[in-house]
Parts: structure tokens; sequence; C-alpha cells
């Protein structure tokens, strides 16, 4: 049977985009439906414009510390508006250049809902198109608890989008986005406030990266309350924002933003009617291959849950690429040693295991670890320390983890992956010459491991 398409695609973000190009450019006859924004959420209301502003919120750092260089800022002022209106004409480009690598490729782009109709049948605005494979690429969203109030909160969907800034912040959440948002708003002169309902943010990161993250925070003048939670969302009269908090207690914010979680974009995607089965979390269950329990139709990226980030994506969607149309090529994604930044203030960055995760795992480890001021700071006022720790595996040698909170931890860390995933061990980086004068030396030049 002829069909219309050799793969019909889901979903214009990051995995989907990359499988459809490569697809097509291996000589496969390809679609795909976008009925929101090309790019996805990385291009439109997440890593991208969050990285512009976290790169706004820096600047007041930086302009408190230029005096120490001989810099007069008198009169510097911040305007939200502008940055905003920036930001979007950044994302509006960046949507564009998406529409047009997948129309330079061949690919067939329909901007409109897609549903899946059976096995090998896709149908977008009431036409219906035959296909030997379907991908589904449709992301994330993010979700807000049930309680009452709940309409008056916003998630990272909105915020890119507020007209102005909030004088006070309320950040629910303890991973990455609500500690990033939590520097940016505070960065951007907010009153910020972190509510997260554990006992410490960034559960399953290594512990003193988290301790320093906190204390840093602290110093920075960012109110941290853990243990906490809201359990209900009242509008003023003024306008303002009453959290009431689980322990009866009451908060007063002009914003609460919410990034307690995501869940997967499946709603109106026919999976029932198609017999795509769902694993217990809710997301879409796929083999080895991505192949879901219909072998013709598969899924990468947000939707199957595995780990939420760009490069993975990409990475399964090029896979999924090269396993339909060009299998010499093949290989299965590496889900082991993914390097992973935060970009909060300062930036965290994290390759391997944790300290806590090696010991479980039954290594006997020697811990490197150094916590300094850079040398940037020497002729400012900031006290800001950076942190970079080692893991080491004391019987092979091997590092099985580096990690850092600092000035551009996940530009630093990067490389260091590269030297983990071709199996660096210690006495490999003891032997590196360093880059003097810089940061990033210190984790060639850590001699001392620490006590037990």
């Amino acid at each position: 049977m002829s069909h219309d398409f050799d793969l019909f695609v889901i979903g214009a973000g990051s995995g989907g985009v990359r499988a459809a190009r490569f697809a097509a450019g291996f000589g496969a006859r390809v679609a795909v439906a976008e009925s929101r924004y090309l790019g996805g959420t990385c291009v439109n209301v997440g890593c991208v414009p969050k990285k512009l502003l976290v790169y706004a919120a820096h600047y007041a750092e930086e302009f408190e510390q230029a005096s120490g260089y001989g810099w007069n800022i008198e009169g510097a002022g911040f305007d939200w508006k502008t940055l905003i209106a920036n930001k979007d004409r950044e994302i509006q480009r960046l949507n564009g250049i998406y529409r047009k690598l997948l129309l330079d490729s061949g690919v067939t782009l329909l901007e409109a809902h897609a549903r899946i109709v059976d096995a090998h049948t896709v149908e977008v605005e009431g036409r219906r198109y035959s296909t030997e494979h379907i991908l589904i690429a449709t992301g994330g969203w993010p979700s807000l608890p049930d309680i009452p109030g709940k309409e008056h909160a916003i998630t990272s969907n909105e915020v890119f989008a507020l007209d102005a800034l909030p004088e006070r912040v309320l950040v629910v959440g303890g991973g990455y986005i609500a500690v990033e948002f939590a520097s940016i708003f505070h960065g951007c002169g907010a009153r910020t406030r972190l509510l997260y309902r554990g006992e410490q943010f960034l559960r399953g990161f290594d512990q003193a990266l988290r301790t320093h993250l906190q204390e840093e925070l602290t110093r920075k003048g960012v109110e941290l309350s853990f243990n906490s939670d809201i359990v209900r969302i009242d509008r003023q009269a003024d306008g303002s924002l009453l959290a009431t908090l689980k322990d009866g207690g009451t908060l007063v914010a002009d914003c609460i933003f919410y990034a307690t979680g995501r869940k997967p974009m499946l709603q109106g995607l026919g999976l029932a009617q198609s017999q795509v089965e769902l694993d217990q979390r809710g997301y879409i269950a796929v083999d080895e291959h991505y192949r879901t329990s219909v072998p013709s139709i598969l899924a990468i990226g947000d939707v199957i849950g595995r780990v939420q980030l760009t490069p993975v994506a990409l990475a399964e969607g090029m896979a999924v690429a090269r396993r339909l149309f060009q299998p010499q090529e093949y290989r299965k994604v590496d889900y082991d040693g993914i390097p992973t930044a935060i970009f909060s203030l300062p930036n965290m960055a994290t390759v391997g295991l944790t300290e806590e995760q090696a010991r479980e795992q039954g290594y006997q480890v020697r811990v490197f670890q150094s916590r300094f001021r850079v040398m940037k700071l020497s002729l400012t006022e900031s006290q800001e320390r950076t942190l970079m720790k080692l893991v080491v595996d004391a019987e092979t040698d091997r590092v099985l983890g580096c990690h850092m909170a600092g000035a551009e931890a996940g530009e630093i860390i990067q490389g260091l992956a590269v030297a983990l995933k071709a199996g660096a061990t210690k006495r490999m980086l003891d032997d590196t010459l360093g880059i003097h004068p810089t940061a990033a030396e210190e984790f060639v030049t850590m001699r001392t491991p620490l006590a037990e």
C-alpha cells in the first residue's frame, strides 16, 4: 500500500523538528503538524527565553561590581517592557528559522492540530493523511495544583508575557525552573520568596551544591521557605494576592509563579482510539526504539517522561530518523552521564554521579572539593563563592562525577562531560595543565581529598 508520507511528526519542538529534518535528508517523505508554535517549549516558553531573562537579571550584579574596576554607572535603570519586547523579537526570529529549516529540508509543514485516527492515519483540519510511521513529539505542559484560587497563579507559559515586573513574587517549587526564576525575579528587582514543600530544593543533585546554592541565594537576598506550601490563593481588593499556607500563615504577593511539575501534552491526540498505551505515570510507554504499543506509532521527548532535556529530545529524534531511514548509522541514545545546568544565579552544572549516588551504588569514593572567591570579584564587595567538586572511584581512579556552582558553570562542565564520557581518571586531570588565571583550572589542581 502506498502512503502519503513515510513519517508524519506531530509536534514541531526540538525532537520533532530534528527527526523530521534528518528523515527528509535521508530521503523520506515527511510531514510535520504543529498547532501552537514552531520550536516547541524550549524556543518559545523554555530554555531560550529563560536564558535571555537570566542574562538580564545578572546585569544587576555586573553593575554593582563595575565600580571596583573604575566604572561609574550612576543612573543605570531597568525596563521590563524593553526586555520582553526584545525577547519576543528574538523568539520570532527563531520561529522563522525553524520554519525555514523544515521547508528547506523538503518537509510538508501543517500548522494545525493533528489527531491520530489509526496506526497509519493522521487527521488535520478534516483531511486525512496516510503514513508508514507516526511520531508523537508534542512535549509537556506546566501543571498547577488543584487548590482554591489556582486561576490567580501563573506558570512558565505566562511568565514570559508579563506586562510589568511584579514588586513582590512568590515562586513555588523546588526544581530547575523554580530556582532559576527565583534568581530572575530577584535579579531584575522584585522582592522574591521561594516556597518549597520539601526539606531542600533540587532533590537529586549533589548535596554540597544544594547547600551551597541555598547559602548563596540567601546571601543575595532571596527569601527561602522550605517545608512550606500554599493551600489557597485569594485576590484582595487592592489587586494583590493573599496566599494561605498549610501551617495557617499567610503571605501577600503581586505574582504567584508555580513551577511544580509538567505533564505530557496528550489531549486530543486520539491515543485511546489508536490503542497507544500509557505507563503508570501517564506518559506514553515506549520500548528501547521509541515504539509504542502500536509499532508504527513512535514517541520521543517529554511525552515519554525519561530525561526531559532539549538535547535528549534532539538525540532521540536523531535516533528515530536513523533507525527508520538510515539504519546503518543507527545507534541508541546513551542516557548515562548526561550533563545538565541550572541557570540560577550563581549557575550550577553537573555531570555524572553525585557523591550520594556513588556511595549508594557501592563505590568507595574519594571526594575533592574547593570553595573559593573567584578572581573577578577580588576588586568588588561581592562575597559570592564558587564551589567545585569531583567524585572519584577510589579503586579505579575513574572520575564518577563533576559538579560546580559558580559563574559559567555550564560552559565549564560541558567540556568535562566529554572527559567523563571518555573515561577520564583523576590522574588524567592531575596531569592536565590548567589555564591560568581561570576558575576552571581548579578542576585540574585539586590534590587533597576531603577527610572521611
